[in-house]
């Protein structure tokens, strides 16, 4: 008998364009964001099931995170905890997230690609 000691859920390179910043440019023209999320799920049951109904679905975490990035914040702090906090509240079968959040080229005067914000965050 096989044991699974640990599994995971993972969207990566998730581009969402969203209305988030502290300059009133940013709110008003918005800009691409990229997430990247890996979610602690005990999948056991889903692998020797192979029903939707037992795991998590990426398509359904996908719509929470939407819903998520459309309500305008000055922080990406903010987004992200709350997209966290959504995700535990919509998907009770999550013990644990990493979420890393990214504005691409963000209005700070540097050559750079992202900036942006990671969380791990447990039940």
């Amino acid at each position: 008998m096989m044991t699974i000691n640990s599994s995971y859920i993972s969207i990566t390179n998730l581009n969402i364009y969203a209305y988030h910043g502290v300059a009133p440019q940013e709110t008003k023209v918005g800009n691409n964001y990229v997430i990247h999320l890996k979610l602690k799920v005990d999948i056991t049951q889903a692998a020797l099931s192979d029903q939707v109904d037992t795991t998590v679905s990426y398509a359904d975490v996908y719509q929470s995170i939407k819903e998520e990035m459309k309500t305008p914040s000055k922080l990406l702090e903010n987004v992200a905890y709350r997209i966290c906090k959504r995700l535990f509240a919509d998907f009770n079968k999550v013990t644990e997230i990493n979420l890393k959040l990214e504005k691409k080229n963000p209005p700070m005067g540097a050559d750079v690609d992202t900036a942006g914000v990671e969380l791990n965050c447990s039940r």
